[in-house]
């Protein structure tokens, strides 16, 4: 049977308080029959900040607001070792996605950038699975030092990063790293230290960066496909053998760097690639009508 884990909800506990004050909202402690935590976190509007935190609860979350002021739903359990916490998050008044299409393809004026936000807390004492839902808004997600054993990453429209701020790399091998994109936009940083073996990319109208430009200690398979937008790639220095295959369409652009050269059909790779094709970084891609560039490392 699985343990309900108790979710303290804390609102503001004095009155009269200055109006932004940053309150704690929702936090999850920690269990010794809980072993990894499996977290989905969708937040459909407003600004997101993910990173881990100095106490052991698996989840603490503060926010500008108060509880009352955005529509929220929650619910956690312990099964076979495993916590399950999923939590929706939804600032109240904000535009659809349909407004936010029309701005974004017709124009219409300057957007209003919401000043209410959510910053979210996670032990490092725990691996976990995080499965992240972005609508609008913005969403800054640092890593470092944390134990993702596999990580999700959905955007409707938001504005994503995801980094590894202070340098500190994955504490566990990571099985999938996916992000996928519809109409907004999805940095990541310091691909090498997620420890991934595998890499999925997918694009629909959106933009995607993603930074290899540092050796992993792993080198993982990357399957990637743009649909109408684009997808930037940094590659590692020359001495790392890399490996491009692409279906392309006659819709499409390929922007390739000057160290890839054509191996076969659809298929390129660098000088060290040739010499050592054994533990490459790979790439599979599909690309319809948008734009994928492969750019070096800069010296």
């Amino acid at each position: 049977m699985g343990k309900t884990l108790s979710l303290a909800v804390l609102g503001l506990m004095c009155t009269g308080a200055v109006v932004g004050q940053m309150k704690k909202q929702f936090t999850v402690d920690n269990q010794d029959n809980c072993q990894t935590v499996d977290l989905s976190l969708k937040a459909k509007t407003g600004n997101c900040f993910i990173r881990a935190g100095q106490t052991a609860e698996l989840l603490s979350i503060y926010s500008n607001q108060d509880l009352e002021e955005y529509a929220h739903t929650f619910s956690n359990e312990v099964k076979n070792a495993i916590c399950f916490v999923k939590l929706a998050l939804e600032q109240e008044g904000q535009r659809g996605v349909s407004k936010k299409i029309s701005y974004q393809v017709f124009g219409g004026g300057e957007e209003k950038i919401s000043d209410k936000f959510w910053k979210v807390y996670l032990t490092d004492t725990k691996p976990y699975s995080l499965d992240l839902d972005y609508g609008l808004g913005n969403a800054n997600i640092d890593l470092s030092g944390l134990s993702i054993k596999k990580l999700k990453i959905n955007t409707g429209s938001a504005d994503v990063n995801v980094s590894y701020a202070a340098g500190q790399e994955n504490k566990v091998e990571m099985d999938t790293f996916f992000v996928k994109v519809d109409l907004g936009s999805l940095n990541v940083r310091h691909l090498n230290l997620s420890r991934s073996r595998v890499v999925i990319a997918e694009v629909g109208f959106g933009n995607i960066f993603l930074d290899f430009s540092n050796r992993p200690e792993t080198m993982p398979t990357v399957q990637g496909s743009v649909g109408a937008g684009n997808m930037i790639i940094v590659l590692p220095e020359e001495s790392v053998p890399v490996m491009v295959k692409i279906n392309e369409s006659w819709l499409c652009s390929v922007n390739l760097s000057k160290n890839l050269k054509r191996i076969g059909v659809n298929a390129y790779g660098n000088p060290a690639y040739s010499r050592n094709p054994k533990n490459a970084l790979t790439f599979d891609l599909d690309v319809s009508m948008g734009k994928i560039i492969f750019k070096e490392k800069a010296n």
